[in-house]
Order: C-alpha cells, then sequence, then structure tokens
C-alpha cells in the first residue's frame, strides 16, 4: 500500500461516530423481542449470557477498526486479501441473508396494531421512501448519521421512560445482578427447543450476522483513520460529484514516532465508541427491555405457558399490556410505536450497509465494474433490493420461505464464527506488527470464533436444528 500521512484524531469524547450504525442494526429483535422472551421463561439470571455475548461484539468492533482506520479499506479487501473466495462468501451470504424484509415487515405489522392501516402498504412505502431519500442524499452517511442518531435517542429515552413507568425497583436490581450469575443454564434451556434459540439469542446480542463487517466501510465515510484519504459515496443525484475511488488502500509509516502517537489517538477515539457509545446504550435499551419483561410476567402471569406452547408474539404482547397497564391503554399503543421505531431504524441500517458492502465488493473485485462510479453502484443494489422486498411483499411471504429461514439464521451465526477466524488472519498477518492486536486480544476474537461456530454445529449436530 502507497504511504501516507495520518490524520489528526478528533476528541475522544463525543456524542455522533459510525457506532450509530452498529446501534441502529444491534438494537431489534434480539434486545426487544428475544432477551425478554428468555427472561420471561429462564428468568432474569440468564441475562449473563447477554453480558458475554454484547461484549464480545465490542472486542468485534474494535478489531475490525483496527484494520479499517490502518489502511482505509473495509474488511472485505483485507479478507480477499488473504483469500478470494473468503471474500465471495461473505458476498453471497449477504445476498441469501438480508434480501427479505423482515424487519421492515415486522415494524409495519406493528404500525398496523395502531393505525389499522394495512402492514404490507406501510412496508412497501417505506421500501420506497428508503430508496428516495438515499438516491437524494448529497453524502448518505451523513444524512444517516443524524437520521439514526435522532432515532436512537428517541428509542433509549422512550425504552428508558417506559421501564420506569411500569417496573419497579426490585425488577430493575434482578436484572442487573442476573448479568452476574455466570454458569446459570436451566436443564430445560439444554433442548432441542430452546437450546438453538438461547444461541441465536447470544449471537444477536448487538448487531449480528456481518454488521459487523459492514462497520469497517462506515468508519471509511466517516473519514476515521486512513479513511481520510478515500473518497466517500454520494447519493445517485450526486453521483457526478464523486471523486475517483483508489484501487486500494494506504498505510502510514509505524516507524514515526509522530504518526504512532496520532494512532494511539484513533484507537482511543473508536474504543470510547466501543465501550459508551455501543456497549452502553446497548445495554441500557436491554435492560429497560428486562424490566418490561419482568412488569409483564406480573401481569400476564400465563406468559410463560404460552411461550413454551409456541406462541412467537406473546411476549411482545405482554408487554404491551404492561406498559398499557400504568395508565391507559394508549400507552400500549406507544410501545408498539417503539417496536415500529425498531423496524425502521433497522431497515434504514441494513439497506445501506448491505448497498454499501455489496458495491465495495464489486467495484475492487468484479472485472470492469471500475468503469462505474461507486455511486452508481450503490444505487443498483440499494433498488435492487427494494425491488425484491416489494416483490415479496406483495406476492410470496414477507421474511421469506418459511423452509429457508433455519438456513438464513444458519448463515448468519456461520458468518459471525467466520468473520472472527478472518478477523485473526488480517489483523495479524496484513498489518505491520507495531498495530498488530496483542495477545489478550487474539485470545478473545478466537474465543468468539470457537464460540459462534462450535455452539452452532453442536446444536446443528445433537438437536438436528440450527439457530432459531
Amino acid at each position: 500500500m502507497p504511504i501516507r500521512e495520518l490524520p489528526e484524531s478528533p476528541p475522544s469524547v463525543h456524542l455522533l461516530g459510525p457506532t450509530v450504525f452498529l446501534v441502529a442494526l444491534g438494537v431489534g429483535m434480539g434486545e426487544s423481542y428475544m432477551w425478554p422472551r428468555l427472561v420471561l421463561v429462564f428468568g432474569p439470571e440468564i441475562r449473563w449470557l447477554f453480558l458475554i455475548g454484547v461484549t464480545l461484539q465490542a472486542f468485534v468492533m474494535l478489531e475490525m477498526a483496527r484494520y479499517a482506520m490502518a489502511t482505509g479499506e473495509s474488511i472485505f479487501s483485507g479478507a480477499a486479501r488473504i483469500a478470494k473466495p473468503v471474500m465471495w462468501f461473505f458476498f453471497v451470504t449477504a445476498i441469501v441473508v438480508y434480501i427479505w424484509p423482515g424487519h421492515l415487515s415486522a415494524g409495519a405489522a406493528a404500525f398496523e396494531e395502531i393505525t389499522g392501516i394495512p402492514w404490507v402498504v406501510t412496508a412497501c412505502l417505506g421500501l420506497l421512501l428508503v430508496g428516495v431519500l438515499f438516491s437524494l442524499a448529497k453524502v448518505i452517511y451523513s444524512l444517516l448519521e443524524n437520521v439514526l442518531s435522532f432515532l436512537i435517542g428517541l428509542l433509549v429515552i422512550g425504552a428508558t421512560v417506559i421501564a420506569a413507568m411500569v417496573g419497579n425497583f426490585n425488577d430493575l436490581v434482578s436484572t442487573l445482578t442476573g448479568m452476574f450469575h455466570f454458569g446459570y443454564f436451566p436443564e430445560e434451556a439444554m433442548s432441542a427447543t430452546w437450546f438453538p434459540i438461547v444461541v441465536g439469542s447470544i449471537a444477536f446480542a448487538g448487531p449480528s450476522g456481518m454488521q459487523q463487517m459492514w462497520y469497517t466501510l462506515h468508519l471509511r465515510d466517516k473519514g476515521a483513520g486512513m479513511g481520510a484519504h478515500i473518497p466517500r459515496i454520494r447519493g445517485l443525484r450526486h453521483a457526478g460529484e464523486e471523486e475517483a475511488m483508489p484501487s486500494r488502500g494506504f498505510m502510514f509509516d509505524t516507524d514515526d514516532p509522530e504518526e504512532m502517537r496520532k494512532w494511539k489517538g484513533w484507537r482511543r477515539w473508536v474504543t470510547f465508541d466501543a465501550l459508551l457509545l455501543f456497549w452502553g446504550v446497548t445495554m441500557l435499551v436491554t435492560v429497560s427491555f428486562t424490566v418490561l419483561a419482568q412488569s409483564a410476567a406480573r401481569e400476564n402471569p400465563n406468559v410463560r405457558t404460552l411461550i413454551e406452547q409456541g406462541d412467537r408474539d406473546a411476549a411482545l404482547n405482554a408487554m404491551a399490556s404492561a406498559f398499557a397497564s400504568a395508565g391507559s391503554p394508549v400507552l400500549g399503543s406507544v410501545f408498539l410505536g417503539f417496536l415500529a421505531l425498531i423496524g425502521l431504524n433497522a431497515t434504514l441500517g441494513l439497506f445501506d450497509s448491505f448497498s454499501r458492502g455489496q458495491a465495495d465488493m464489486t467495484y475492487h473485485f468484479v472485472p470492469g465494474a471500475r468503469r462505474l462510479k461507486m455511486s452508481h453502484l450503490y444505487a443498483g443494489f440499494l433498488w435492487g433490493v427494494i425491488g425484491f422486498g416489494i416483490l415479496i411483499l406483495l406476492f410470496g411471504p414477507a421474511d421469506g420461505p418459511s423452509a429457508i429461514l433455519d438456513i438464513l439464521a444458519f448463515l448468519s451465526t456461520f458468518a459471525m464464527g467466520a468473520y472472527c477466524v478472518v478477523l485473526l488472519l488480517v489483523n495479524n498477518l496484513m498489518l505491520p506488527k507495531p498495530i498488530r492486536p496483542n495477545v489478550f486480544t487474539n485470545l478473545v476474537i478466537g474465543a468468539g470464533a470457537v464460540f459462534y461456530l462450535g455452539m452452532l454445529f453442536f446444536s446443528l449436530f445433537r438437536f438436528g436444528v440450527v439457530v432459531s
């Protein structure tokens, strides 16, 4: 890679950053649905597994940032430097897993409960709105950072207020102490019904699947580290203003003490992002929803039985009822509104991230693709996934054929184990020694790979099922 100067890092303490995309993607069905459901069935003591899952994700985030900030390249380019088939695995996985409009469908269904507007209509209009919004934006990253920051702020404050209204001090104490009941694993959790759900919930403690890999592209568009030397993706309307995209990233002189000083500043900046904005916000939201789940168990004593009998919506309905019991039936609609907001958050983040990742791999590794601008490729993938989503909503099952969903869940968790392996290889083989991860970090990422892949295949061979 050509050597260029590393820019000065911004102050470590900040409010906005590329982590907002991970929070938007991560605070979804895992925090609002999967973990409250587990708490209702197994009690708040099961939350120690969430603590492990989200802490592991914070380490992964820091290691994804290491390569992206040092080179200005995405982790997909790093994977291609190891072996191009590895990168193409992620290219195909992204298409198979993320083209289904599941998050938006869930949010639209909640919106239908409030307004009576058919969810299919709302979902289709939402897809078109996302496409138009991204196409008209001058710089897509800047628009999304501002929009998602507002929506996430609303979600965090609202979830905290909801929990304060319906929960009590004992709920909060049991929620917090439950995170430290290490080793608690009830016998019924070790069953074909619940073990895959537990494994999937740990994987969904924060962003899941390929969302951490896409984070490297948001770092680049933020101008973090050597990403400052890479042009930013523009909306289709402003594609003509895009500068020429370099064919590779850049590296700074790691033998220069001044450059290493700036590098340490960038590491402090992204560590603040990981610990406070990612780990902290994700934990705060899931604490709020766990308090709400315990309140729901008091208001609806039969909710655990309903969940165990296979009623997938029982947990959400019980939490909506618990919120309504705090003052007015209108409050139940407010809770459903928050679920719709979660669906919108996730859709904005997923559609942008999917299009960004596919465009990056296409531009750099598909012959002839560089005749187009990155913005044109981004728009092509964006409108392609929107068009497919509308067709599925109108003529097919909203989340894809049920026979495919198990495979998609399997691929999503398999991708997480795979990217831990890729991180180990890329950061230890492709980066200069002074900026490689230390032994402890490598052990944590290696443990992540063993966990995701080990638990996934154990679930497959022991119970004959994949992650639910």
